[in-house]
């Protein structure tokens, strides 16, 4: 009989572990994305029962983290031990990219965005601490050289 309850104990205490706990329910998670409050500014006074506009008005904003395309912009690689310019590259907002007018499939990899044109491999930094690590490398001719943003 002990055993009975102490595995009936264990499998309840168990099955109260695993149910998943939701923080917020629907209605009010509805609420909050509609007055474009936050569980924290509402505490600091923004009002659920209004809308987005109401509560900027009253100075409550949602202050959202916005992405911005690091690699959108004009490039050039060049060659490292001539200084002439190997490919003028275009990226856009969406992460197009032109290379010396001619678009190119381009996909996002360790860190950067890569893309090829013939025998060239670029790779571009999407980190503006480390643009400056922009590369290009032609598995022809064996040569490389850095690629710099624009400004």
């Amino acid at each position: 009989m002990k055993k009975i309850i102490l595995t009936t104990s264990i499998g309840l205490t168990t099955l109260c572990m695993i149910n998943p706990a939701y923080a917020i329910d629907a209605k009010y998670r509805a609420k909050l994305e509609r007055s474009g409050c936050t569980q924290v500014s509402e505490m600091q006074g923004c009002d659920i029962n209004k809308s987005k506009a109401e509560n900027a008005k009253a100075g409550f904003v949602n202050n959202t983290a916005v992405y911005v395309n690091t690699y959108a912009g004009i490039w050039t690689a060049k060659n490292s031990s001539t200084g002439q310019t190997v490919a003028n590259i275009q990226v856009d907002n969406n992460e197009k990219v032109w290379v010396n007018g001619k678009q190119v499939k381009a996909k996002k990899s360790d860190g950067g965005l890569m893309f090829k044109q013939g025998f060239i491999t670029f790779k571009l930094e999407g980190d503006p601490k480390h643009q400056n690590e922009s590369v290009w490398h032609d598995s022809d001719a064996l040569t490389s050289g850095p690629i710099h943003k624009n400004k």
